[in-house]
């Protein structure tokens, strides 16, 4: 399975509640927070949805 490490790059502040939402739901509480992610469907989704936010890299 593939995974991805997925860093908070640009702040929730002033945001939409659904983009603060998705981060948190990510898992990622502050700026310069990194987590791995197993990659499937639903978690794709959300990375598609803030991607505007975060560094993305595969593993």
């Amino acid at each position: 399975m593939k995974k991805a490490r997925l860093t908070l790059v640009r702040s929730v502040i002033d945001r939409p509640k659904s983009q603060k939402d998705t981060v948190k739901a990510l898992g990622l509480r502050r700026m310069h927070h990194t987590i791995e992610k197993d990659v499937n469907a639903q978690v794709l989704g959300m990375i598609n949805k803030v991607s505007h936010l975060l560094k993305i890299e595969e593993l």
